[in-house]
């Protein structure tokens, strides 16, 4: 009889330096359960899972105190080669994908399938042919067990973030031995329909036998995928809960520590927006790879929060890289009554115009950069601002105002570090999104496009960055323009959103509108109704 956890943590405790991050916290998994992992950034569930794959950050500060035992068996994992050796395996939020390489060689990378030929009969096995064909195949099933018919042999450059999340998927699937898999925000990226289907996947898994630790912000998916549920806060063990036994709001609760609030702020989003426009797009085409453009047209209005939703690789996330320049575009787009330039990003940053990207470790950061740096960069290099000295000749970083404004806006987005001369690349998910949203108010813009704003943040992150955005909407009548996968935060603080299907516009929706509306314009059909009209 097999033991009754596949894994189980007692009493860990992990102290860098006086800072203790984990305190006496316990984690038991049973063979073949889902079993959520719930905490706000900063609550330990990194340090728990560094710990659980032996990373180097933990053995190199001291180790840590308690047991780890697999299979009822204590064990010292030494690495994270010694822990999939074991049967442990991760599927990362931030991929670890190879973009020069194609979807089957991620999948198969470092578990090759060779073939011999003439010279490895005679000079040894490591100068074998790779069996692509072979390789090929196995990188299809893993590829059809997750949904994803993309052809295996595409490049990963430029795949959606969406398709990359999947192929992570894939990449631990395809592995022999597992006992044990860590979804790290595995639906961060994906839309809901794409999050269902993972679910579903998740579930397949489990039902073989696999245990998951699936760690989420998602609160609704938890109660639909997770069998129990383990949550921290601060670096404790606050409860353990059967799923069946618990909601969303208790959960909420217990994460946060705090009673009485609501996760996701909702201000008055039937507002009257003015007759002042401040972005028309007219027939706008961006060649964004996975997210292609093909004919948007809509007006956005002066002072209001605008939506732009859809499923992944609709289109819905080419419109901002576009108009910001990052992506070939062309049509005809009027910035606040003037012409603006396309494929122009330096431009566009002039103009009034800034952005918090979906893709903030690849666009969005200077991951080996301090935190301050990363939020005055755009206003040093487009502005000159943050910079002194005898001008052309020779300027200075004003390192006195710089850190003055970087410690404000840590502050003010609780952008949680050490001090602001931290690496960027050291932080959380949820915390590097917010040095985005830092860097792109100290533009002080006039039309501020966010896109996926709250990827992989936690609750109260989530409910942070949201009331941000809507206080600067209010208290300096900023246009706001939100991208998001998340259907119900954009209805939470948008007043109208345009649903974007095939790389068109199918409708701009009221917030206020009905479920059956937007599901149909999710699928591409144009709900029949009053004032809906796309350039509404």
């Amino acid at each position: 009889m097999g033991a009754e956890y596949v894994l189980q943590m007692k009493n860990i405790t992990k102290r860098y330096g006086e800072n203790t991050v984990l305190e006496d916290v316990s984690l038991s998994v049973r063979p073949g359960e889902i079993h959520a992992l719930l905490g706000e950034n900063g609550a330990g569930k990194s340090t728990l899972m560094n710990i659980l794959f032996g990373m180097p950050v933990i053995h190199s500060t001291g180790g840590f105190g308690g047991t780890v035992s697999l299979d009822g068996e204590t064990v010292n994992i030494h690495s994270p080669h010694d822990a999939m050796e074991k049967g442990i395996g991760m599927v990362h939020q931030e991929f670890m994908l190879l973009p020069g390489f194609t979807i089957a060689e991620n999948i198969k990378l470092n578990r090759e399938i060779t073939r011999p030929n003439p010279i490895s009969r005679v000079l040894g096995k490591n100068l074998e042919t790779l069996d692509m064909k072979a390789m090929a195949k196995d990188a299809r099933k893993a590829l059809d067990s997750v949904g994803m018919s993309i052809d295996e042999y595409t490049l990963v450059q430029g795949l959606p973030v969406g398709y990359m999340q999947f192929v992570e998927i894939a990449r631990e699937i395809d592995k022999k031995g597992v006992k044990l898999l860590v979804f790290d925000e595995p639906t961060a990226v994906l839309t809901e329909s794409e999050a269902d289907q993972l679910i579903g996947v998740m579930k397949q898994i489990a039902a073989s036998g696999i245990a998951i630790i699936f760690i989420t912000h998602r609160l609704d998916e938890v109660i639909a995928a997770a069998d129990s549920i383990t949550i921290l806060r601060d670096g404790k063990l606050v409860a353990v809960r059967e799923t069946k036994q618990t909601n969303t709001l208790e959960l909420a609760e217990l994460m946060i520590g705090r009673k009485g609030e609501s996760v996701v702020s909702a201000p008055d989003r039937d507002k009257p927006h003015g007759d002042k426009v401040a972005l028309e797009v007219n027939h706008l085409r961006v060649d964004m790879p996975g997210e292609e453009v093909r004919d948007v047209s809509l007006k956005v209005y002066e002072g209001e929060i605008f939506g732009i939703g859809g499923l992944a690789g609709q289109g819905k996330i080419g419109i901002p890289n576009g108009i910001m320049g990052l992506y070939p575009a062309a049509g005809e787009v009027k910035v606040f009554g003037q012409s603006h330039e396309l494929d122009n990003p330096r431009k566009s940053l002039q103009s009034g115009l800034a952005m918090v990207s979906e893709d903030r470790r690849g666009v969005g950061l200077l991951l080996e950069q301090s935190i301050e740096d990363n939020i005055v960069f755009n206003a040093m290099q487009i502005k000159g601002e943050y910079l002194m000295g005898l001008r052309p000749l020779f300027t200075l970083r004003d390192g006195r105002k710089i850190r003055k404004v970087a410690n404000q806006m840590i502050k003010d987005l609780d952008i949680r570090c050490t001090s602001a001369l931290q690496h960027t690349g050291t932080l959380s998910g949820g915390n590097q999104q917010k040095v985005c949203i830092a860097r792109a108010l100290l533009m002080h813009p006039k039309l501020l496009f966010v896109s996926e704003p709250t990827r992989g943040i936690d609750i109260g992150a989530k409910k942070l960055v949201l009331e941000t955005l809507v206080r600067l909407n209010r208290e300096q009548g900023m246009t706001i323009v939100m991208v998001s996968s998340e259907l119900m935060e954009l209805r939470s603080i948008c007043g109208r959103i345009a649903i974007i299907s095939e790389g068109h516009a199918v409708d701009v929706l009221k917030a206020t509108d009905t479920d059956v509306n937007f599901g149909l314009a999710m699928s591409g059909i144009r709900p029949n109704q009053e004032g809906g009209s796309v350039n509404g």
